[in-house]
């Protein structure tokens, strides 16, 4: 499983979807990515959707979400 933390990221300011995608451009096939956002990453599920990917989020309180990213089987 490939992990993501954009908090830091997001707390000094800079967009983390360029590291997002780089990410999920180096998954294996069947490897999953989980992310951690100071926020309900809601666009992206869009994105990622359309990549063939469904998600399960996980509020952690404080604002923060974990959510993971798995591709649909075809």
């Amino acid at each position: 499983m490939a992990t993501l933390d954009v908090r830091p990221l997001m707390a000094s300011g800079k967009e983390p979807f360029d590291a997002i995608m780089g990410v999920v451009g180096g998954l294996e096939p069947e490897e999953e990515f989980e992310l951690f956002a100071p926020l309900d990453p809601i666009p992206l599920y869009q994105v990622l959707g359309a990549q063939g990917f469904s998600h399960v989020t996980e509020a952690l309180g404080g604002g923060d979400y974990r959510v993971i990213f798995r591709r649909e089987e075809a």
